[in-house]
Parts: structure tokens; C-alpha cells; sequence
């Protein structure tokens, strides 16, 4: 017998690949609520028809408004409303988190339904340390935000998580190679699906061998946390050169000392040699 949901949101992980990793449970909330919040009707629509369901779709987005927001709060005070991705777990880099913030000051039931994500399968395949993971989200667009982004992540001693597209990846696996020398990097893609992989090496291994064969579909990229012997075949005259192109000598030595674990005031010595 179809158990009848109570009013409020409902936050329902659903597959990022394989349809049959969505859960039992989240299946069942598909099935009682009265809509579905989702970012693309089209993707969301498909997968309740695989689901045999028919429900009443209404599109949140990037480009979703404060009127947007409004009417569906409305609705969820007086009826049970799911909000769903594309895939995986919602707002984990998509769309909701006002929405799920507003919901909760205004008293409104939020439940969220687990399941399926991403940046932790990748974690789990990727064979590099799970003892600690910072999942940071998209890289930036541009190659200078790109850059300072992976420099303020260089010293934190955990793996390093991001979700990356196929066509940007080229260049972030550059900047790492430039920013984070000598780490181990993984790219995991088509998770969960016929053609999943999970390939790791240097980012110059990696870029080469995308090179040869451009990559498809969504992709994670991890970088290995920073070790703590020396990191060898490291062009450290570059790196200050670089930084020196926009910072103080003590600033660059700064920024190259956390980076590789190198010793800042030898590096400070060497970037006022450059200087």
C-alpha cells in the first residue's frame, strides 16, 4: 500500500550513470509526493517513465528566481515536493541551496533521501588517501582564478576532489601540473556506467594520453594530497618566476613553499636572485 508523505521537501538522490542504483526508498518518495523540483524536465521525465511514474515536473535551476523559489515553497507547505538533479546527490555543485535554507528558517520539513554521488565513487576507486577528502567543487573557467584556486588548496593534507568537463580538461590537468607539481592525479569518468574508468599518473601521463583519446561525458578529477618527503623534478625557478610575474619575492617564495613543502626561506633567497 502506497504510504502517504507528510508535506514538505524532499531532497532524492538519483543515479549519476546505472538507473538501477536508485534506492528503494527514493523511489517510494517519487512516488508519493505531488511534484518534482528538477534542473532539466527532459532527463528527470525519463527517468520516472523508466521508473513508471507520471508526475508533475517543475523546472529549478541555475537561472531559477526568487519568484521561482517563492511558489514552490508555497506548494510544499501544503504539499510533499521532491527536488531532484540531473544525477547524483542534489545541491553537491547544482542548484538548491537557497531553497533548502529558506525552506528550513520557514519552519518547512526537509528530508533528504541518499544515494547515489559522484565524488565519493570516484574517491572509492581512485586509490588515493580516503582518510581525508575536500571536495571543492568546478575549477574556475579562466586560467588565472584556475590557478590561485589550486595554490590556496596546496597545503591542505587531504585529497583533493573536483568535478571537471571533458572539453576543460586539458587545462585543469595543466594547471595542476604548474601549481601542485609532483602529485598523483586520478580521473575517474562515465562512473557507474558500461564504459566507466578510473585512470591515474602525472597530469603530463594523463593529458597525454586524453590527447590521444579525447575524453566523454562528466568527469571527477582528484589530486593526491601533498606528501611529506621531498618532491623531486620539481622546475622551482619556474614556479617563482611565475608567481614573481605578479607578487613580491616573499609572497612568491610563499606560494612555492606551500605548494611543494620546500623550505620558504631558501626559496626566498633564490626568488630575489631571480628578482
Amino acid at each position: 500500500m502506497e504510504q502517504s508523505l507528510s508535506p514538505g521537501l524532499y531532497i532524492v538522490a538519483t543515479p549519476i550513470g546505472n538507473l538501477g542504483d536508485i534506492t528503494f526508498r527514493a523511489v517510494e518518495v517519487l512516488r508519493g509526493v505531488d511534484a518534482v523540483a528538477c534542473e532539466d524536465t527532459r532527463v528527470t521525465g525519463k527517468l520516472l517513465h523508466h521508473l513508471g511514474l507520471k508526475k508533475k515536473l517543475i523546472r529549478y535551476d541555475d537561472h531559477a528566481g526568487e519568484g521561482d523559489r517563492e511558489r514552490l515553497l508555497a506548494l510544499m507547505e501544503s504539499q510533499p515536493v521532491a527536488l531532484v538533479s540531473d544525477a547524483g546527490t542534489p545541491l553537491i555543485s547544482d542548484p538548491g541551496y537557497r531553497l533548502v535554507r529558506t525552506a528550513r528558517e520557514r519552519g518547512i520539513v526537509v528530508t533528504s533521501v541518499p544515494g547515489p554521488n559522484a565524488a565519493v565513487v570516484a574517491m572509492t576507486l581512485s586509490g588515493l588517501p580516503n582518510d581525508r577528502f575536500l571536495f571543492a567543487g568546478f575549477l574556475p573557467n579562466k586560467s588565472k582564478a584556475r590557478e590561485d584556486m589550486l595554490s590556496e588548496l596546496a597545503g591542505v593534507p587531504a585529497t583533493l576532489v573536483f568535478y571537471e568537463t571533458a572539453p576543460r580538461l586539458d587545462a585543469a590537468l595543466q594547471a595542476i601540473d604548474t601549481v601542485l607539481p609532483g602529485r598523483e592525479v586520478a580521473v575517474a569518468r562515465e562512473l557507474t556506467k558500461k564504459f566507466e574508468e578510473c585512470r591515474s599518473g602525472t597530469p603530463e601521463e594523463l593529458a597525454a594520453h586524453y590527447t590521444a583519446h579525447p575524453p566523454k561525458g562528466e568527469i571527477v578529477l582528484l589530486v593526491a594530497p601533498p606528501s611529506d618527503e621531498p618532491v623531486a623534478d620539481i622546475d622551482v625557478d619556474a614556479l617563482l618566476l611565475r608567481e614573481l610575474s605578479e607578487a613580491k619575492p616573499s609572497q612568491a617564495a610563499a606560494k612555492v613553499a606551500k605548494a611543494t613543502g620546500l623550505d620558504r626561506k631558501d626559496l626566498y633567497a633564490r626568488a630575489m636572485e631571480l628578482k
